[in-house]
């Protein structure tokens, strides 16, 4: 049900409003305050899936009220409602963050499908959000080790600023997790976060793949195409295995970072991006260099911030907080009851010689969850953990 406030000191106006949507939606639940202070008061005490609000009110007028809610419940969207001397303040108003006004005296289809459009408006919004925390939830950082709090606090320092950042550390030890929370803590947060796999794309088509291509490029460039870094604009762009990427596109990369402009393949004309770039790998970019396979000037336009993910080997004492995330998660995604381990069990998890990193325990404690007893034991470890 769809609570609605209406705020109004005229009460015939107030008492036709109310009417108006009690009768038209039985999944309307309308209140009424007469002006602008009662009504900031109900705002606080309820939760209201839309307000409409007069602007000329006796105590506290309709802007201040739209001001005052916007600090307290952002999310409530606000249909004004004005007079006839009131337009120019109304569309003000929008400017505020209203979601439309209705003149007076109101016309019932107008009203109506502005109330629709709010409403559907809100329910996107709670939507977006709800989304948001399962995106979040999905790349959380489980860990209470020395190197794990270094990160995240390496991370609240430098997400803020555009700084570009360089993360090491072998595979599966979770590189890109840094990377998500780098974006989604940075003010590009609200952009898009676009990831390309390097070492997945083909040398011969890594450079269409970021900066796109025009028609006619090559003999499969049957039409024009954006790249990532065009898909990224206003965002951040993150290019993980960079130490697998061909010199000639290093190249157009390292032009990129210098000038923020890039060229698709096949065109001479610069397109303007405004990027973050965020790059992992898994590789000795120092020995790189060396062999002439990487870049030296990319390197440190890429390095400045470095973060290295340490091996799981080297915080075994996360192994408890990382199984007990996993069982939870796996359990969620089964649609199964959730499995505990046994100190001895969990003991055992910490002694084995983690090669594939968070990646390979992942796998492990699926495994033992499938195959162990009600409470996974030191046995099932030794039964099905085994490498």
């Amino acid at each position: 049900m769809s609570k609605i406030l209406v705020i109004e000191d005229e009460a015939a106006i107030r008492r036709v409003l109310v009417k108006i949507l009690s009768e038209e939606n039985d999944t309307y639940k309308v209140d009424e305050a007469e002006d602008g202070l009662s009504g900031i008061e109900k705002i606080k005490n309820d939760d209201f899936d839309l307000v409409l609000c007069d602007i000329k009110m006796p105590k506290m007028d309709g802007v201040e009220v739209l001001e005052a809610t916007k600090k307290i419940k952002p999310e409530i969207p606000f249909v004004m409602i004005s007079g006839h001397g009131d337009l120019d303040t109304a569309v003000n108003t929008m400017r505020m963050g209203a979601f439309d006004y209705i003149s007076k005296p109101p016309d019932l289809n107008r009203l109506l499908n502005t109330v629709r459009n709010a409403l559907d408006r809100k329910e996107l919004v709670v939507e977006n959000k709800i989304l948001k925390k399962k995106v979040s939830k999905k790349y959380e950082m489980i860990g209470d080790s020395v190197a794990i709090a270094q990160i995240k606090d390496m991370i609240d320092k430098v997400a803020p600023t555009d700084a570009r950042v360089l993360i090491t550390g072998p595979n599966g030890t979770g590189k890109e997790l840094v990377a998500h929370w780098l974006h989604e803590k940075s003010e590009r947060a609200k952009g898009p976060m676009i990831e390309v796999n390097c070492a997945a794309i083909p040398s011969e088509l890594i450079e269409s793949e970021l900066f796109g291509h025009v028609k006619g490029a090559f003999t499969s460039a049957n039409k024009d195409r954006a790249g990532k870094f065009e898909a990224a604009n206003g965002g951040t762009i993150f290019l993980d295995e960079i130490g697998d990427m061909s010199l000639s596109a290093q190249a157009k990369v390292l032009r990129a970072l210098q000038e923020s402009r890039i060229q698709r393949v096949g065109s001479d004309k610069d397109i303007k991006v405004d990027v973050r770039v965020v790059a992992a790998t898994n590789k000795n970019l120092k020995k790189e260099i060396e062999d002439g396979k990487f870049r030296e000037d990319l390197y440190h336009r890429l390095a400045v911030i470095l973060i290295k993910v340490p091996a799981l080997n080297d915080r075994r004492e996360d192994i408890p907080l990382l199984v007990n995330h996993f069982s939870d998660k796996i359990a969620s995604e089964q649609g199964t009851a959730k499995k505990t381990f046994s100190d001895k069990a969990i003991k055992l998890l910490q002694d084995y010689d983690w090669t594939g990193n968070i990646r390979e325990l992942r796998n492990v404690v699926e495994r033992l969850i499938i195959l162990g007893g009600a409470e996974v034991s030191q046995q099932d470890v030794k039964a099905f953990a085994s490498k």
